[in-house]
């Protein structure tokens, strides 16, 4: 399914708050800061994360329906539940609705709406797969996979735009590897026990969903093998993530014609007429060899099997919005990669369906009923407080010279800063959304997304344009935009709590804009200038200074243990164990200067027995306590660019001298590293 893309994103999986009084009178209390998480019979110098959330993690459940539960999975459920309020009136609302509601009210009821969605079973795709079935050559089925890939069943590849990598205030076409079913290449790739068996748990989902769509259980099984090679062949020809990381190694920009020479069989010139492209003559390559290599396979495959390949992923896509068998089997291949023991319930799934096709159309009732403008304010507040902090930080380093220095300060006043929802939300009007078509709906709302998506190619970059929805539990900094984004939907406890003191809430809320502005300096972001350029504006001396300094946090990560066999991967988290690092040391110094400059001493006041300081470690670990089951744990290791919460606290502590003084601990405690790392 296409979605909004920005390069370079990055997630944190968690982030910040403050929000006014709600007016949802059924969503569930905020989770909130309380001493009663911490266990008093651990030491906080042995084991923090242990200390702080101990009690927590003893009393709390994994909701059925959840595959992990933490202060993040805890605030999207309960914006679930204002999202749902907002939707069922609008859905139940008379013809004389505004336009915004009438859109996200149907789409919404015609999700809700089970029995007319079980009586058409598989009958809202058989249009594409007839299609598919008819096609005549290969050059013809390249032609469906961009009528597919417009309505959001594309596979193979990825076409998209994204900010040019030299010139971020021009938008540029780029192609990408793609066409995969599980999370990640090493799937295909890695012959370990766990691989062979998520192995086997793809061809038992595609041979249940062909055998559903029609086919006898042989012909079901012999397409299943079937789409496992052509996707083995598609992984061997894929990026390492890892690898991927450096934006370097994403940096392929050409000419149209080379591009389509590149890989002849996959007919681009004819492709991105289809998909409604202009006629651009640059386009960035993101992973070449991908398509040198699958040109191959789609040279050897014969039409048929590719034609079964493309079907599966019309079929795996629709899967959870056809009847119930076809849900039933997405749910239980999920399953296998999560460990979640229910399926959540219809209405948070077509909550979730509404975010992701009209996110910005729901987000602007979601802001209504949660966010004010108290609470962007407080944000921006705080905001300036981090970039002083920041500021500081990097011309008080003594391994950096002032020559960088003058450019890394150039680039943190540049950093652009957006807070809770857009100046001026998206316009959905063209997208005709019925009550009693759901699939339907589905296909015009991506149709829409993906034609506003390729029409941005050749044109500046629209810097008002946000990368999530206003509702999204999450927050994230982008090199290109050189900019933090914060969305109304994590902007509540107990990131922020206003009832809190500053110091839990420069633990929480500060932390995190601490994390986002320090993306700006970490192994990727550092290499894009205050323009959001990739442009190398560091002398070679501190380069290898940084380099040196940040494998350090790589060789620390790398030793943890995320569950069973699987260590942590360094390099994979290195970002974002860089920006939780950092954003603790500059949060903590912000809070320390708000201290000092306090004249009433009511900031420096001991509270609950704790010291501020210790509350700032304490608001910090409330953020990160966490349960995961083991299947998730598992496929998180190997695609998650951030780590266990249990690092992302212990990982932090044991680096900060400012801990070991708050706490009181020795050398030689394990919340004390001996060689301990430091980049900001």
């Amino acid at each position: 399914m296409r979605v909004f893309r920005l390069l370079l994103i990055f997630l944190l999986f968690g982030a910040s708050s403050v929000v006014a009084q709600m007016s949802a009178s059924s969503a569930k209390p905020a989770p909130g800061f309380s001493l009663d998480t911490i266990d008093k019979s651990v030491d906080p110098c042995v084991d923090f994360y242990q200390y702080a959330c101990g009690n927590w993690i003893k009393q709390t459940e994994i909701p059925a329906d959840q595959a992990m539960w933490n202060s993040f999975t805890e605030l999207r459920d309960r914006n679930l539940d204002i999202e749902r309020d907002i939707l069922e009136k609008d859905a139940a609302a008379s013809a004389s609705r505004d336009p915004i509601d009438q859109k996200i009210g149907d789409l919404y009821g015609s999700c809700m709406d089970e029995k007319a969605v079980e009586a058409k079973g598989i009958t809202p795709v058989k249009p594409e797969l007839e299609a598919v079935a008819a096609v005549g050559d290969k050059s013809d089925l390249m032609r469906q996979l961009a009528r597919l890939d417009m309505i959001g069943d594309g596979s193979l590849f990825n076409f998209y735009s994204t900010p040019d990598l030299h010139n971020a205030a021009q938008v540029i076409a780029d192609i990408d590897q793609g066409g995969l079913t599980l999370p990640d290449r090493d799937y295909y790739i890695k012959d370990d026990q766990k691989m062979k068996e998520m192995r086997q748990h793809l061809v038992e989902y595609v041979t249940q969903l062909f055998t559903l769509a029609g086919q006898s259980p042989q012909q079901a099984g012999d397409s299943a093998q079937t789409v496992l090679r052509i996707e083995t062949a598609l992984a061997n020809a894929s990026m390492d993530r890892t690898a991927r990381r450096d934006p370097k190694n994403r940096d392929h920009k050409m000419t149209r014609d080379e591009a389509v020479a590149l890989a002849p069989n996959f007919h681009l010139n004819q492709y991105f007429v289809d998909e409604g492209a202009p006629n651009f003559t640059e386009i960035n390559v993101t992973n070449p060899e991908f398509f040198k290599q699958v040109n191959g396979v789609l040279e050897s495959e014969t039409l048929d099997a590719l034609k079964i390949y493309v079907s599966w992923h019309v079929l795996n896509t629709a899967a959870p919005w056809l009847s119930q068998s076809f849900v039933d089997a997405n749910f239980k291949f999920q399953q296998a990669l999560t460990g979640q023991k229910e399926i959540q319930a219809r209405w948070k799934r077509c909550v979730t369906l509404v975010d992701h096709e009209l996110g910005e159309a729901l987000g602007e009732r979601y802001v209504d009923v949660t966010f004010g403008a108290e609470g962007k304010q407080r944000m921006l507040k705080m905001v300036a407080a981090l970039e002083a902090s920041l500021s500081s930080d990097v011309q008080g380093l003594s391994w950096m010279s002032d020559e960088t220095k003058k450019q890394a300060k150039a680039k943190l006043e540049a950093i652009g800063n957006k807070i809770g929802y857009p100046d001026k939300y998206r316009d959905y009007s063209s997208i005709v959304i019925k009550p009693d078509d759901l699939m339907g709906n589905i296909d015009r709302a991506n149709t829409f997304e993906s034609k506003r998506e390729i029409a941005k190619i050749d044109k500046p970059l629209d810097r008002k344009e946000w990368g999530m929805t206003p509702p999204t539990v999450n927050a994230y900094y982008s090199p290109p935009y050189n900019e933090i984004v914060f969305p109304a939907g994590i902007l509540q406890p107990p990131f922020f709590d206003k009832k809190m003191d500053d110091a839990v809430n420069f633990g929480g809320i500060g932390v995190v804009i601490g994390h986002e502005l320090t993306h700006g300096f970490d192994d990727q972001g550092r290499k894009f200038d205050a323009q959001g350029n990739l442009h190398d504006w560091w002398t070679a001396e501190d380069g290898r200074e940084f380099e040196s300094r940040v494998s350090c946090v790589a060789n620390e990560y790398s030793n943890f243990v995320a569950v069973d066999d699987l260590h942590v991967n360094g390099r994979l988290t290195l970002g974002e164990n860089t920006a939780d690092n950092g954003g603790a040391r500059i949060a903590l110094m912000a809070l320390e200067r708000m201290i000092a400059e306090d004249k009433s001493g009511k900031e420096g006041r001991n509270i609950d027995g704790y010291t501020p300081e210790q509350r700032f470690f304490l608001g910090f670990a409330r953020v990160w306590c966490e349960k995961r089951r083991p299947e998730v744990s598992r496929t998180r290791v190997l695609t998650d660019p951030h780590s266990p919460g249990k690092f992302r606290i212990d990982g932090v502590v044991q680096n900060m001298p400012e801990f070991e003084k708050a706490w009181g601990c020795k050398a030689g405690q394990p919340m004390v590293s001996e060689n301990a790392c430091h980049v900001w």
